[in-house]
Order: structure tokens, then C-alpha cells, then sequence
């Protein structure tokens, strides 16, 4: 079927039996559900990044605007909840996920999470799910969803969170399936929720990541000032407690702001804004600083470090070994200067070490597993693997290395990670302290000095303290932060 139309106004019979491209109906414009299991099917098959795909599919079908936040909803929702969903599949089929067709378990996922988690009527989410399905892959598939997403909905959400509770082997695995989480990563937070003696926020931490996070703003210094731009839009925004130029949007798109189609302020989680001021207000800049941000994309931090440094008039360098990253650097920083006074190059950031004692701060907003952000891309949880924490960790090791090198005696190294896996956190800088030659901060008090209603823990790292922020008890990314200060000299750099 190619979709042509048949011809009108000939007076040829219509058949009703032979479908060929003639004589086909054009496809009916897909729905917000076709939408949602086309988004879903990708990402299972080939990996597609939902935040990437989603809004391609909704341009392309032109959506009415309640349906395309039904599509979103029903996209991120599902993607979120899959794994307890999955669980409550392998029930009603009666055998492992892994043997449902693709199609069939995204659609189960699909209508689950409508009878489970939605206001959608039950016969709605049932009737609509199963005819994407017929959309998609004709009758076959269709009868197997059907009467599969009939027995999901003969109980309710409380009575599906029983019996998945009662199949899991152990408290833990009880926590990471009722709220779709792998154990592995489960384990983890519970790993750096004990790193503050707070084990007994873990559901709390682990229920976070299914919530969507609110559009947080930085106001960008010295191209404006956070009150000012609060004050032209007070039914808009608010002051966000964990940075100290952090808004908060109450709804609407943010680019009609016109301070942010002007590049004066960003979208930015107040937990990034947090941990880069950390580094630019430890002690004043000075004109005669240079301060670079080893691995710089997207620009987030970068943008932000480099308003701080211009109002002190001090030299500003970026480094991101991505090309397209980079690129989403160069744009990042554009409207704050051009390329040779905020300079972007295109290093592996270890080779800065062949570089001893030339900058006096360094950003490594070092590449990780990124289960910080958990909350932004609900795939994201099911692609990572603990294989992925190890390799990760080497080379987070080999940044900072590489960026105490590279730093003046005195000089200060922010480490940041947006991962609370202690592997990719305590243990990289707890290794770098043992190494020699830092000084290990009070990232606490810095901290707390820049956001003092934060309820902040430190960790202990030799003589100094790191912060773990989370989105349950800061409403921000996950964010991890360690400042160390460089000894006048290293025994790195002597060896």
C-alpha cells in the first residue's frame, strides 16, 4: 500500500477485496498513541534517544496541541515506568518479556501505563492501543496486545504493585522494580545515600527519577541580573534555592522570554550552576586567572563560567573533544564573546597534562554514566550497564590527573560528575588525594555560602568534604562536587 487514492467520480466499482496501490485508502494521520508506540518501538529496536525522535514525529504529524502532550505524556511516562511494567507483562504472558515481540511489548507498555497511570478510560486505552497496533502490524499482533492489556486491567495499580512486590527476591530488587529501576542502579544510590547516613531516602531518591523535572533558568552574571529579569516576569518566575542566579519557569515555552532569545539567560539545571559558581567563588577571580573547563559540552557550565570570568577580567578557555559538541559550545558562548577571547579547542582533555602549571582553575565536568539525570531521559536507565561504570572511571581518573597537572601551585580543580555512583565519584577523587598533591576543600561551606537553604551533606575526603546534591532533596540533577586546591608543589609532576 502506497497510500495514492482511488479515483472519484469515474464510476468504477468500489471492491472491497483486492488492496493494491490503486485501490488503497490513504493512511488515516496518526494519532497521538500511533505517535507514542512509533517513539517507543524505536527506542527498543535501534536505540533512538526519545527527546531526539519525539519532537521530529510530532512536527511531522502536526498534532493538535492536547494531543501532542498526550503524546509526550504517554512517550515519557511509558519509557519511565517500563520496567515495572515489563514485570507486570511477564505475569499476564506468562513468560519473560524478552520472548514478546517488540511491538507487542511496546504496546503492553503503552496501554499498561494508560489503565495504570493516566486518567484515560480503561476500555479507551484497551480499544485505542490495540488499533495502533492494527496500524502498525495489521490483526496478528493485535489480538495477543488485546487480551493481554484486558487482564493488565482487571486489577488496579495497588493490586499490580502487590503481586510485583511479592515476585521480587529481595527488599532491594522490591524498591528498583516498583519504581522501574534496575537493581544494579538501585544499589548505587543506595551505595551514595550511605556516603551521608541517609540510606532511608532511597525510595524517596529513586521515586525522583520518575518525576519530570521543572524548567530551571540561570540568569547569566554581568548580562543580567536575576531580580531584574524576575521582576519584568513575576507571574513566570521565582528564585530557585540551589544557585544564587537560579529562576524557576512556571509553564510556557522559555525562548518567549526575550532575556533568553537574547542569550542573557539559559535553561540550566540549578545543580550545574551550583557546582560551576562552586569553582568561580571559592575565592574572587582576579584578572590575572586563567580558567578553563576541560570537558566542556554542551556549554551549560561552560556559558556560566565564562560570564564569570569576563566580569573579573580574567582569560577564559574551553576544550570539548566532540566536534559536535564543540560546535554546541562555540554557540553557547557566542553571544558572550567571539571566538579569540573565549577560545574552544578540540583536546582529548588528558593531554592538558603535557601542559604543567598553566591555569589557575579547571572545570572536569568529567564524561559519565549519567545516572544524575535519570529524570531528563527515562531510556537511559535500561542502556547502562555496570561494565559502563568501570571503564568511565578510568578515564575520570586520567582527567583529573591530567588537570592537577595542569594547575599553577594553588591553583583549583573543580571535580563534578552528574552520576552519585560512588565508582565514579568518592572513589575517583579519594584516589587523587592518596595520589598526593591536593588539598581537598570544604565543598560543603562553599556550598552552603552560595545556596544557604540547602540541606546539604558532606562526605569526607581527607581533610576536606565533598556535596552529592539530589533531585529529591534539592530539586536538581544529581549533581557531585569536589574542590581541591593544588600543594605549591606535586609529587606528580616531580616523578
Amino acid at each position: 500500500m502506497n497510500g495514492s487514492r482511488r479515483p472519484t467520480g469515474s464510476g468504477a466499482p468500489r471492491s472491497r477485496n483486492a488492496r493494491n496501490s490503486r485501490g488503497a485508502r490513504p493512511p488515516a494521520r496518526p494519532g497521538a498513541r500511533d505517535i507514542a508506540l512509533e517513539v517507543l518501538l524505536a527506542v527498543a529496536e535501534d536505540d533512538a534517544y526519545a527527546n531526539l525522535l519525539l519532537p521530529h514525529k510530532l512536527s511531522e504529524a502536526r498534532l493538535s496541541t492536547a494531543d501532542a502532550g498526550l503524546a509526550t505524556e504517554l512517550t515519557y511516562g511509558t519509557l519511565r515506568m517500563s520496567g515495572f511494567y515489563d514485570a507486570i507483562i511477564e505475569i499476564v504472558a506468562k513468560r519473560s518479556v524478552a520472548e514478546v515481540d517488540l511491538l507487542a511489548r511496546a504496546a503492553l507498555q503503552l496501554g499498561a501505563h494508560q489503565i495504570l497511570a493516566t486518567r484515560v478510560a480503561t476500555h479507551a486505552a484497551v480499544n485505542e492501543t490495540v488499533k495502533a497496533v492494527s496500524r502498525k502490524a495489521g490483526r496478528g499482533p493485535s489480538g495477543f496486545v488485546n487480551a493481554n492489556l484486558r487482564r493488565i486491567a482487571e486489577v488496579d495499580l495497588e493490586t499490580w504493585q502487590t503481586r510485583v512486590a511479592d515476585s521480587a527476591k529481595g527488599e532491594l530488587e522490591r524498591t528498583a522494580l516498583l519504581a522501574a529501576h534496575p537493581t544494579w542502579i538501585a544499589r548505587a544510590l543506595r551505595e551514595a545515600l550511605a556516603l551521608e547516613d541517609r540510606e532511608s531516602e532511597l525510595e524517596a531518591a529513586i521515586a525522583a527519577n520518575n518525576v519530570s523535572p521543572l524548567v530551571q533558568l540561570v540568569a547569566l552574571p554581568g548580562f543580567a541580573d536575576r531580580d531584574d529579569v524576575r521582576s519584568a516576569h513575576p507571574d513566570l518566575l521565582t528564585p530557585e534555592a540551589a544557585s544564587p542566579v537560579a529562576l524557576r519557569l512556571a509553564g510556557g515555552d522559555p525562548s518567549d522570554l526575550d532575556e533568553v532569545r537574547a542569550g542573557a539567560v539559559r535553561v540550566q539545571d540549578a545543580g550545574s550552576q551550583l557546582v560551576a559558581l562552586a569553582l568561580s567563588r571559592v575565592s574572587p577571580l582576579s584578572k590575572h586567572e586563567r580558567v578553563l573547563d576541560m570537558c566542556a559540552g554542551p556549554g551549560g557550565k561552560s556559558a556560566l563560567l565564562a560570564a564569570e570570568v569576563i566580569n573579573a577580567g580574567a582569560r577564559f578557555q574551553a576544550n570539548e573533544v566532540i566536534p559536535a559538541r564543540a560546535k554546541l559550545v562555540r554557540q553557547a558562548l557566542r553571544p558572550l564573546g567571539d571566538a579569540d577571547t573565549l577560545p574552544v579547542t578540540e583536546r582529548d582533555g588528558r593531554t592538558f597534562g603535557d601542559e604543567p602549571g598553566s591555569f589557575d582553575r579547571i572545570l572536569v565536568d568529567a564524561p559519565c554514566t549519567g545516572l544524575g539525570a535519570l529524570r531528563r531521559r527515562p531510556e537511559a536507565r535500561w542502556r547502562k550497564q555496570p561494565s559502563d561504570v568501570a571503564e568511565l572511571s578510568a578515564l575520570q581518573e586520567e582527567l583529573l590527573d591530567a588537570a592537577i597537572v595542569a594547575l599553577k601551585p594553588g591553583g583549583i580543580v573543580a571535580y563534578v560528575t552528574c552520576s552519585p555512583h560512588p565508582a565514579e565519584t568518592v572513589g575517583v577523587v579519594r584516589r587523587a588525594h592518596r595520589l598526593g598533591g591536593v588539598t581537598v576543600l570544604d565543598s560543603k561551606a562553599i556550598c552552603e555560602q552560595l545556596a544557604p537553604t540547602l540541606d546539604i551533606t558532606g562526605i569526607p575526603v581527607g581533610d576536606g568534604n565533598a556535596v552529592q546534591l539530589w533531585p529529591h532533596r534539592h530539586g536538581t540533577d544529581a549533581m557531585f562536587l569536589t574542590l581541591m586546591k593544588k600543594q605549591p608543589t606535586s609529587p606528580k609532576e616531580n616523578a
